[in-house]
């Protein structure tokens, strides 16, 4: 393994030197280096400045000379942002205080999630961290739940929740687009995305309730009783389910725009009550999609597919 003597090197080069030659360093590479102090502000640095992690082992440790084997370990791919919400429904809170999209964007692993936001991913390692020394509620435990119960619960609890707030909604942002559209323009496209949104999720919903759950319901009934088996009725749930999430995208694309454009949902002081409500009830909206695009995305959708995996095999 290489050894850099970093005591001839000029002072002002020192940390540049060995910053770019561990970047150069492939997964489970690494090189030692021969100081005549502790480095240790170095490793601070490497790991401020590196996306990956690093192993730092003390060869030698003074009082003359300092040796350090310095290593860039392997990256584990990990589960990802689905997954961990998946099992304890808690984390999403986390990822929501760090502006990390759990439902739509929940295939990424954290690490890559915060490498595109440009996040501190200890920060949020030790924000994950701190929910493990606590329980979570049993009846939140989305994960364990049967298919044919976690379909009925998005029916009875999303879907009813998305079809009474829509009317709501939209009667609200055109009303104030139609009052205030003159001073905040923002308004009128808010109105006209919803609108999007509305025409989007009732489509969508209504494929969900009459043609994939009822199919879902049958590969679980087909596990048990395989006179029920359905496979002819759908080529594959593989083409639905896709359908499905791209769904989800262009609405969730629509919601993010809408909270640009209302501030993150925050109205100006001289804001009516009806323009306070319309942007009260936009936020409750997202909130309650980022948990139903979580419960379809990151544990239905996917164990559905492992069910006709099954059924195929």
């Amino acid at each position: 393994m290489e050894t850099i003597d970093v005591t001839r090197i000029e002072p002002v080069l020192k940390h540049p030197t060995i910053i770019q030659k561990f970047n150069e360093l492939l997964a489970g590479e690494g090189f030692i280096i021969h100081n005549d102090h502790d480095p240790r502000p170095l490793y601070e640095l490497l790991k401020y400045k590196s996306e990956v992690p690093i192993s730092w082992e003390y060869l030698a440790s003074g009082p003359t000379f300092w040796d350090v084997k310095i290593t860039k370990k392997e990256v584990s791919i990990g589960p990802t942002i689905g997954e961990l919400v998946a099992i304890d429904y808690r984390r999403a809170d986390v990822f929501k205080k760090h502006a990390i999209d759990f439902c739509c964007g929940g295939k990424k692993t954290v690490a890559q999630a915060c490498a595109d936001k440009k996040i501190d991913l200890r920060l949020v390692e030790d924000d994950l961290l701190v929910l493990e020394g606590s329980t979570s509620l049993p009846s939140q435990n989305f994960n364990a739940w049967s298919l044919n119960f976690l379909v009925d619960y998005i029916i009875n609890t999303h879907h009813s929740y998305v079809k009474s707030a829509i009317p709501l909604l939209i009667e609200y942002t055109k009303k104030i687009a139609k009052v205030h559209g003159n001073t905040h323009p923002n308004l009128i496209i808010i109105a006209n995305k919803f609108n999007e949104i509305a025409e989007e999720l009732n489509a969508h919903i209504f494929k969900e309730e009459h043609i994939l759950f009822p199919y879902i319901k049958q590969l679980v009934l087909a596990k048990s009783n395989p006179l029920a088996n359905p496979l002819n009725a759908i080529s594959t749930i593989k083409n639905p389910i896709r359908t499905m999430e791209n769904e989800h995208e262009r609405v969730g694309a629509l919601l993010k725009e809408i909270r640009i454009l209302s501030n993150n949902f925050t109205p100006p002081i001289e804001a009516c009550a009806s323009y306070k409500v319309a942007f009260y009830k936009l936020q409750e909206f997202e909130e309650d999609l980022h948990q139903h695009i979580h419960l379809e995305n990151n544990i239905l959708f996917p164990k559905s597919l492992l069910l006709e995996s099954f059924l195929l095999a």
